[in-house]
């Protein structure tokens, strides 16, 4: 008789986020990707040196590319430094990218990343396919937000008597 061990929790290390994504968005789908780096970047990742929010993906050659990805250089990196705003790919199943160019390709949506993080000793980035929001649909979600918000309040202190 074998005795399967239970997989080991995954570690995840988040180092940055893009929430305004999500404001500026409707998230319509997500999935995780590898990103293709130089070892001071890593290094400067580790440390928590990085931003996404201006960031998104593009498909070039069958192949996802981030752009405007901001790692900052490393500090003891002298001449191996990187470049801080350089393209780097993103590491995804062909059928992923197949997906991704049908659905890019079509009027107003983008590729958009949300997280980027460690799991496991690996860098990874959560790109999500997004449609644009109105002003109308961001003013909607702050009303509803704000409604949830009080609610949640209201709910708490009654729970409080």
């Amino acid at each position: 008789m074998s005795r399967e061990t239970p997989p080991p929790a995954e570690r995840r290390q988040s180092v940055a986020r893009n929430p305004k994504a999500t404001h500026d968005y409707h998230i319509l789908e997500t999935w995780e990707a590898g990103i293709v780096l130089t070892g001071t970047e890593v290094k400067s990742l580790r440390n928590g040196k990085a931003s996404i929010k201006e960031a998104y993906a593009r498909v070039r050659n069958g192949e996802v590319f981030l752009e405007g990805m901001n790692i900052t250089p490393y500090e003891q990196g002298n001449r191996y430094n990187h470049d801080p705003i350089r393209s780097r790919k993103a590491l995804l199943h062909r059928r992923e990218i197949e997906k991704l160019i049908g659905a890019v390709e079509q009027k107003g949506l983008t590729l958009i990343p949300l997280e980027l993080y460690f799991r496991n000793g690996r860098a990874k980035v959560t790109l999500a396919l997004g449609r644009g929001k109105k002003l109308h649909d961001k003013r909607e979600d702050l009303k509803r937000r704000q409604a949830e918000r009080e609610t949640a309040r209201a709910v708490s202190i009654k729970g409080r008597r």
